[in-house]
């Protein structure tokens, strides 16, 4: 793979990518609102893996983080969501007017997100960009596929933090928002994330006890003052990485930018 994944990897479809949608399982939200900040206008959400963003419409699936700070401000709204499996930092507005402000600033992509993952295998080029068009599959749905006829603009940056035995941890940059994007972008270049029961093989579907992928860093401006704020969170699978605080820029962040430091280790 070169430093620039432009070419369509999608080459392979494993039979695993052929079978039904792999059923959610016992639903068991852990307990807690872990609040990173709030005030009149926002909250800062730490979600942990296993919780979803916003209620499920089955009654079974209502425990969510939007329902539990619901229960101190009833008026609050998602501004971005994480896949179930998936750790780290959300936005939930907490007056209708700053909702408008802070949706406008991810569909605008003023937003910087960055993202901590263990992905199989060794992922050879140190920088690079996956640039594979994503559709909806949608006789799987939720799940999504590339397309390259068909298929949107998704653009994922990625950089090579630390290598173990047979993974690679990564920081990950989402430079457009496609659902599953990154979890699709890294199996499609053959490379798929540890614990995704979605998009990988069986045998590395199982190697994590859960799907390892965490939002590490959120970059915004808050909705009333106009101030650049940055948010973190630890990584529970990499506690490791001392994670960045990327300044406001008008083009994309690129990663190498920033300072970042990885312990070496030889798992």
């Amino acid at each position: 793979m070169t430093a620039s994944s432009t070419a369509p990897f999608w080459r392979w479809r494993p039979s695993f990518l052929d079978t039904a949608v792999p059923p959610i399982g016992p639903y068991t939200p852990p307990a807690g609102l872990d609040v990173v900040y709030e005030d009149q206008d926002m909250a800062i959400i730490h979600k942990p893996a296993g919780i979803l963003s916003v209620p499920g419409r089955d009654p079974a699936f209502a425990d969510s983080i939007l329902t539990r700070v619901r229960q101190h401000h009833p008026h609050a709204q998602a501004v971005n969501r994480l896949d179930l499996p998936t750790s780290g930092l959300v936005v939930v507005a907490l007056r209708r007017k700053a909702e408008s402000h802070l949706k406008s600033q991810f569909r605008q992509r003023q937003v910087t997100k960055a993202y901590l993952a263990v992905a199989a295998g060794r992922v050879q080029a140190p920088h690079g960009h996956i640039t594979l068009p994503m559709r909806c599959d949608f006789p799987r749905r939720p799940m999504q596929t590339i397309c390259l006829q068909l298929g949107k603009p998704a653009w994922t940056e990625f950089t090579v933090l630390e290598y173990f035995r047979d993974a690679t941890l990564l920081l990950l940059i989402p430079h457009t928002g496609r659902s599953h994007q990154l979890r699709l972008h890294l199996a499609a270049i053959d490379h798929p994330l540890l614990g995704d029961s979605f998009y990988a093989p069986p045998a590395v579907a199982k190697a994590a006890p859960r799907l390892l992928l965490h939002a590490a860093i959120l970059g915004l401006r808050h909705p009333y003052r106009e101030q650049w704020m940055c948010f973190t969170a630890p990584c529970p699978f990499a506690p490791q990485v001392r994670l960045p605080m990327p300044a406001p820029q008008a083009g994309p962040w690129m990663p190498q930018e920033a300072e970042m430091a990885a312990t070496s280790a030889n798992a």
